[in-house]
């Protein structure tokens, strides 16, 4: 009885709660002087959010897109060295908004944390052109260049300027823009899917136009004063955030959080240690084992929601693999890019500027893919999972990385000529760099599939008050596949003496590097496959048999019906007053 009593006192603490929440304007009370109707301030809200967003994506692509060029050329760091600090920063960036969202719910508060996160990035984007001094095109005079920074203080700042780069864009994406502040919370699947296809979509379509851009000006105009330009965009977020501030600081539901999710799995697992002997008695998940009623410390509802998540964790696992692949561009192909023939009709191309090609197949296919996906949400099987998408997606990486391989060995037939990148002159293959299209368009594909379909899933799959951590735990495992990606360069590096992972590509073998990690990712792809069907089906009856059995939201669902049931009586003509009461 005292489980019982304890039970229904935290269901009507939940209701109380939720439906604190959803509570309504009273009709008839107009909006305060000098505010915006409530439809034009969401309006107006999403547009700021969406625009910060881009311009945190402007930031972050204007500082990745030449990172291994500067190393290389400026900083006299070995290409191995300078893609692994390519991919950390990638990674770092993806991991700081989990961070970030843990500090802001329980240490700092969101507004102050905020203002330092801006002020962090600020600092990272403006001591970049301090790395970069002097810029070679500006002369005290005929005869003097302003001193630089020597190469020890050089990598230190850059370092530091990196860090806190990557702070600031952490609390942006994880305070500011988050993905909660889109209300996605009353959409089906169908709805979420075009929502994470064409936000991709806008994403990458500001991606194409930072490679395009910014790569040609720091490579070809003023390369150091490039830094610049992540400088003023940075700027510009700010000065979004800061004038519309009352309305961009989202505030989320504190429901659940990422502490007590792992709260409640070494609960359970310490109280499983404990009872070793009784481990598969009484209970139907080892999970259970953290709940109250078993001698844990969690609710029901805390548990039912970590046992949703936990579901999910073989299909974010298999996702590691796959963004150590997708790592290779701003890596390995970068370097195939850059140590191949860059001239096009007597032009010059950017190296990053073949990113561009990767990009072009997600611009095509999201709107070709919308359009086969409300062909088959409108068909009777409503419960269309994108799993298909994910396997393909998955195998598509897989051959990217292995025709790399194939294209490495291609490139190296051609004889060597002379190119000048950002006044130096290096040892390069004389082949056309879009000999190296096809990976590049391979990973693409494979982008435009896999994304916005684990996304969906991550999203579509647990309990509305867990959406927020379950897309933070997609967030840990894509920055563990970045770490990964780094992983794998530094071990074939030490492991082969550096002939797997060269400095000068056609002194070495690359090319065994790209055929083992292809090798890598099909059995990855193999394995998501034998998988798959777990989350194949999206019906809302099977997807709430997949999320558990949360007895709050059970009878938050139940008020719900009961109070639009009302109001349909209350507003029905059919029915005479006698009948309605």
């Amino acid at each position: 009885m005292p489980n019982a009593d304890r039970r229904e006192m935290q269901e009507k603490g939940f209701l109380n709660h939720m439906a604190d929440k959803e509570q309504p304007p009273l009709p008839g009370r107009s909006s305060p002087a000098g505010k915006l109707p409530q439809p034009e301030k969401k309006l107006h809200e999403a547009v700021c959010v969406l625009l910060v967003e881009l311009c945190e994506r402007f930031t972050f692509f204007g500082i990745v897109c030449n990172m291994i060029l500067f190393c290389t050329l400026k900083l006299g760091y070995r290409s191995y060295q300078a893609a692994i600090a390519n991919m950390c920063f990638v990674g770092s960036s993806t991991l700081t908004p989990v961070l970030v969202g843990w500090l802001a719910e329980y240490l700092v508060g969101r507004v102050k944390l905020v203002c330092i996160c801006m002020f962090l990035h600020f600092l990272g984007t403006a001591l970049l052109p301090v790395v970069s001094f002097p810029f070679e095109d500006v002369h005290m005079d005929r005869r003097h260049i302003l001193h630089a920074l020597p190469k020890r203080e050089q990598k230190i700042v850059f370092y530091f300027a990196l860090l806190t780069a990557s702070l600031g864009i952490g609390g942006i994406r994880a305070i500011v823009c988050p993905l909660s502040a889109y209300s996605l919370e009353d959409c089906g699947p169908k709805e979420l899917l075009s929502f994470f296809n064409w936000f991709h979509w806008l994403v990458n379509l500001n991606s194409a136009v930072v490679f395009v851009s910014i790569s040609y000006i720091q490579q070809s105009v003023a390369r150091n004063l490039g830094f610049l330009i992540p400088f003023v965009s940075g700027l510009m977020a700010m000065i979004t955030i800061h004038m519309v501030r009352g309305e961009m600081i989202y505030k989320p539901k504190t429901d659940s959080s990422l502490l007590t999710t792992f709260g409640v799995i070494f609960s359970a697992l310490r109280t499983s240690c404990e009872r070793y002997r009784y481990f598969s008695a009484g209970v139907a998940s080892w999970l259970d084992h953290a709940k109250e009623n078993h001698g844990g410390h969690y609710s029901e509802a805390q548990v039912e929601g970590t046992k949703a998540l936990a579901r999910l964790f073989p299909l974010f696992t298999f996702q590691i693999l796959y963004r150590a692949c997708i790592m290779q561009i701003p890596s390995g192909y970068y370097l195939q890019t850059m140590n191949s023939n860059l001239h096009f009709s007597g032009f010059v191309l950017p190296v990053a500027a073949m990113n561009v090609i990767s990009i072009v197949p997600l611009l095509i296919l999201v709107p070709i893919l919308e359009c086969i996906n409300s062909w088959l949400f409108s068909s009777k099987d409503t419960g269309h999972s994108p799993t298909i998408y994910i396997v393909v997606g998955h195998l598509s990486a897989a051959l990217s990385v292995m025709v790399a391989g194939f294209s490495e060995i291609h490139r190296k037939h051609f004889p060597q000529v002379e190119q000048t990148l950002s006044e130096e002159v290096l040892l390069v293959s004389s082949m056309p760099c879009f000999h190296l299209a096809p990976q590049y368009i391979l990973l693409g594909v494979a982008e435009a599939l896999v994304t916005p379909s684990c996304s969906l899933l991550s999203f579509w799959l647990v309990p509305e008050r867990m959406r927020g951590i379950s897309m933070h735990f997609l967030a840990l495992f894509n920055g563990a596949g970045c770490f990964m990606g780094a992983f794998f360069v530094q071990t074939a590096h030490t492991g082969t003496q550096g002939n797997w992972f060269p400095h000068l590509l056609h002194e070495g073998k690359l090319e065994r590097f790209f055929f083992f990690l292809a090798s890598l990712m099909m059995v990855n792809t193999l394995g998501f496959w034998t998988i798959a069907h777990r989350y194949n089906n999206l019906h809302q009856d099977h997807t709430n048999e997949f999320r558990g059995n949360l007895p709050g939201e059970k009878l938050l669902k139940h008020e719900k019906a009961i109070k639009h049931y009302n109001a349909v009586l209350e507003s029905s003509p059919i029915l005479s007053p006698v009948e309605k009461n």
